[in-house]
Order: C-alpha cells, then sequence, then structure tokens
C-alpha cells in the first residue's frame, strides 16, 4: 500500500534540486524536509477540502451509539475544540456516567457545524442539544464572517433541533485573555478574538434563547476576571480552558441542561 509518507518522500526526491533565491524572490522550501513537510501540509488541506465539514469524524462513532436509553436523557454537546477536548483524561473526562455525547472538532466554525446537525445531533436522537460555537468565526478560521452571518447558523440549528422535538441550550462564546503570549511577535487571542465582538454576540445569543424558548448557558461570566478577560489562572493559551477551566464550565452546563429538560 503506498502510504502518504511514501507519496511525500517520492515527490520531495523528485522536486529536490539547486535552487537559488534572492532578496527579490520569496521564500521557497529548498530542502527535502522543507519540501515534505510543505507537501504534507497541502495533502492535509487537501483532505480538508473533500470533507470540508468533516462529516467523516464522528460517522463511525455514531453509526455505533448504542440506543437512548430512557430517550429523554441523552445530551449532544455541539462544538468547536473547547467541547472537542473536553474528552481528554486530563480534564476528568467528559461528563464520567452522564448519558451527555461529545461531538465537538476542533476549528470548526458555525458554517461547519451547521453541515453536520443533522447527523452528529438530530439523528442520534438527544433530549437537548448544547451549542457552543462563534470563537472560530470571528477568529476568521474560514475566512471572514459578519456577526450577523455567525447569528444566522446559530439560528439555524436551533431551528433545526426545535423541528425534532430537541430542547435547545445555547451557550455564550468563552472569553478569551492576553496573559500567556508567548513573544512580543504572536498576535494575541483578544488580538484574533476581539473581547468586543464575544460580547455583542453573547448578548444576541442571551436576547434570542430568550424569544424562542432557548435556554441560555453563560460560560462568560463565571470565567472571566476583573479586567473581563479569561481569568488566568483557567487557560494554559489564553483561548482553550485547562483542567480548572472546565471545572468551572462542567456545573454551569449541568444547570442548564436540567433548566432545558425540566
Amino acid at each position: 500500500m503506498v502510504t502518504r509518507v511514501s507519496v511525500v518522500t517520492v515527490m520531495c526526491l523528485a522536486l529536490a534540486g539547486p535552487q537559488t533565491s534572492t532578496a527579490q524572490t520569496p521564500a521557497t522550501p529548498t530542502t527535502c524536509p522543507e519540501m515534505a513537510s510543505a507537501l504534507t501540509a497541502l495533502l492535509r488541506n487537501d483532505t480538508r477540502l473533500r470533507d470540508w465539514p468533516n462529516l467523516a469524524r464522528y460517522r463511525e462513532d455514531n453509526r455505533t451509539l448504542p440506543s437512548a436509553a430512557g430517550h429523554d436523557a441523552r445530551v449532544v454537546f455541539m462544538g468547536d475544540s473547547i467541547t472537542d477536548a473536553w474528552q481528554q483524561p486530563r480534564y476528568g473526562g467528559f461528563f464520567p456516567g452522564k448519558p451527555y455525547v461529545d461531538r465537538g472538532i476542533s476549528g470548526q466554525t458555525t458554517p461547519q457545524m451547521l453541515l453536520r446537525f443533522r447527523p452528529d445531533v438530530i439523528d442520534l436522537p438527544p433530549a437537548a442539544v448544547v451549542i457552543l460555537a462563534g470563537t472560530n468565526d470571528i477568529a476568521g478560521n474560514t475566512g471572514p464572517m459578519t456577526n450577523e452571518e455567525i447569528q444566522g447558523n446559530l439560528a439555524s440549528m436551533s431551528e433545526l433541533a426545535h423541528a425534532h422535538s430537541i430542547r435547545v441550550v445555547l451557550a455564550s462564546v468563552t472569553p478569551v485573555s492576553g496573559y500567556h503570549v508567548a513573544s512580543p511577535a504572536a498576535v494575541p487571542q483578544t488580538t484574533s478574538r476581539p473581547m468586543a465582538r464575544i460580547r455583542t454576540l453573547n448578548e444576541w445569543l442571551k436576547t434570542y434563547a430568550a424569544a424562542h424558548g432557548d435556554v441560555y448557558l453563560d460560560y462568560f461570566s463565571g470565567m472571566t476576571d476583573g479586567s473581563g478577560l479569561l481569568r488566568e489562572e483557567l487557560s494554559e493559551d489564553d483561548l482553550h480552558p485547562n483542567a480548572k477551566g472546565y471545572a468551572v464550565m462542567a456545573p454551569l452546563a449541568e444547570a442548564a441542561i436540567a433548566r432545558a429538560l425540566k
């Protein structure tokens, strides 16, 4: 079987050769390791484009998921890396003993989540869904997104859930900070994810939830410090929660789920 590694190696050896560069030309890969790295990144992007919403990520897990014993108890968490990472043992596991299903995918934006909402939420089927999304839209992970576009995708997910008698918990976008910036050249999370946009989106989420019978899950207020930023001790990179961060989030999520299922 021809592997990705062997293809990259062959292409690297075929393309490698004497190259010259000047101050006027952009830097290009000139060594075999550099070419291999560039080709690996190209292949990774090609895979991503062939399954842009990453429908394959949970396809087998969805197929083998046991039938919901007591349908009223199953809850699906839809989200990005903050939801995705919650499954890791170093964070205490994902609600041990609870019939909760993690369907987060790192790096995703709301249009990607909307495309996989049917296979990863509706088809399971849960009693409720917890949607945590928007931070990667603000950061432009899949291109520039206006607040209105983000809101439209979130509203569509809520509408789809209601159409299938799934109760909805809309989670606030979590705060960011700049306490762990590695170097002066690094871009702070507060630059790529401006707090003003996060607050605006959260205000919309709160208003929308109240108007449409959804539950608003306020992670934001419980995770900010006196400066209105993500508390320093809750993250190692100013964006993703650490074990302490998830310890703050878990009871807030449980309380919101209880309200939704009441």
